[in-house]
């Protein structure tokens, strides 16, 4: 008699396992998302059939252990050294992931040739193009006289074969989720192989000190498609963002093991690839309007940059019952909460409008810092007063309508100062102890009124 098999439903969403189908996840709460695998029952049952580099390891002290800097290697992409905390670290696993379309695979087929150029091994993998269409998009970026390994295939077998024969330095896997393993009976992109897979990567990364790139699909909702401990698995995640009509991109970490998090990288998308923008700041304010209303630059941290970026608001009478708020790139909460302290603590009757706030240049901003700006931008346009040009603004403001103090106030007002501004609005509690600013005044405020007083007199 057959062996009856032994399957399992796990949803795609996390990666949780039931014995019996639910419609909705009972971890998560996604509907549909619990599909049907089948257990291969295979296990380790002798030391022999253990990796050797599980075997060979013996546990240490800490203080014998020591302590080494992790060799770097500097791509040409100063902002993705930046982003990687000073280069690419050797035998790291690195994820990136972003919407379709935003770049994900020119910027490694630019990082490929560039390794190769610096007479680094690099093998290529793509489950989804064929080599031609990979050689053809190279030719388009203008990498023609690249010389790196390229290869279509998803079988990881097949794939682990190929480094061993090569032995590159750099692996670039596009993408996770068209990987298969032989373990793994799941289909292609489902939560056992996306695990499988990553966790054979990760095994060939730290054995044979290889760094690999992984390319990852994102949901609608902008998070990495699989499992949420593929993100737990690799050393580092990356995000490439940028908006749809926009040739700018972000590349953001939002975890490294050998660096600081939330730190971003600038790019413009050409024709022929990506092209580093060195001076974002400049880039992002360049084309305001002088004289408009409803528009406050703030210098805002993203990581260990600093970026000034412009706040735009646009208030106007509501049509309807209900007033609406609409907020791009900014936190809709952190919009409320500084309408409603505007309206209670500065006498702006904000019920009756309608409030519409981006910040320009694509830039998501999320630190108590930008509070003052977005005040000032939402008082000047609803008083139709204009904000001085040369003027820019710092600052967390409390529910009582207090200014209270930020981190880095001295960067803050340096690179103001360096991009050519006159003036700049600072938490009094800031001003203790800091050196005086050459080339701009800083200005100490206390209150939310006072801010508003002195800015739109």
């Amino acid at each position: 008699m057959a062996k009856k098999r032994k399957v399992t439903y796990v949803c795609q969403a996390c990666g949780y396992s039931s014995p019996q189908w639910y419609g909705r996840c009972p971890n998560c709460g996604t509907w549909n998302q619990m599909e049907e695998e089948v257990l291969n029952g295979q296990a380790i049952d002798h030391p022999e059939d253990y990796p050797a580099h599980y075997t060979t390891s013996k546990p240490t002290t800490l203080s014998n252990v020591q302590a080494e800097n992790e060799p770097r290697i500097k791509t040409q992409l100063s902002e993705l050294n930046r982003v990687l905390g000073g280069g690419i670290v050797l035998g790291s696993l690195i994820l990136i992931g972003g919407d379709p379309g935003i770049g994900k695979s020119t910027l490694l087929l630019q990082v490929s040739a560039e390794m190769s150029a610096m007479e680094k091994t690099v093998l290529y993998v793509s489950g989804e193009e064929s080599v031609h269409q990979i050689k053809l998009r190279a030719d388009r970026l203008g990498f023609e006289g690249a010389d790196f390994y390229v290869y279509s295939e998803t079988d990881m077998s097949q794939i682990e074969v190929a480094i061993a024969d090569i032995e590159p330095d750099f692996v670039v896997i596009d993408s996770i989720q068209t990987m298969t393993h032989s373990e793994s009976d799941g289909m292609a992109g489902s939560v056992s192989q996306v695990r499988q897979s990553t966790n054979e990567l990760m095994r060939i990364a730290k054995r044979l000190n290889v760094t690999i790139f992984i390319v990852g699909h994102v949901t609608k909702e902008g998070n990495i498609a699989g499992p949420r401990m593929l993100e737990h698995m690799v050393d580092t995640v990356l995000y490439f963002e940028g908006e749809k009509y926009n040739t700018f991109r972000m590349l953001r970490a939002v975890k490294n093991r050998f660096g600081s998090t939330n730190e971003i990288g600038v790019f413009d998308m050409h024709e022929n690839g990506l092209e580093e923008v060195t001076n974002p700041s400049q880039l992002f304010i360049e084309e305001r309007l002088a004289g408009a209303n409803g528009s406050a630059v703030v210098a805002s941290l993203e990581g260990t940059r600093t970026l000034m970026t412009e706040i735009q608001a646009l208030l106007t009478p509501t049509a309807f019952g209900n007033a609406r708020r609409t907020a791009s790139g900014l936190d809709y909460a952190r919009v409320s909460v500084i309408m409603a302290v505007l309206e209670k603590r500065a006498g702006l009757m904000l019920q009756n409008q309608d409030a519409y706030l981006k910040s320009t240049g694509g830039v998501r901003l999320d630190e108590p810092a930008i509070d003052l700006a977005i005040a000032v931008a939402i008082a000047s346009s609803y008083w139709e007063k204009e904000t001085k040009s040369t003027d820019c603004f710092v600052g967390e403001i409390g529910l009582t309508g207090e200014i209270r103090r930020v981190s880095r106030i001295q960067d803050r007002i340096s690179e103001a100062a360096k991009i050519g501004f006159e003036r700049i609005f600072v938490p009094k509690g800031n001003l203790d102890g800091l050196p005086p600013a050459d080339g701009i005044q800083v200005i100490g405020v206390k209150t939310l009124r006072e801010t508003l007083k002195r800015a739109l007199p």
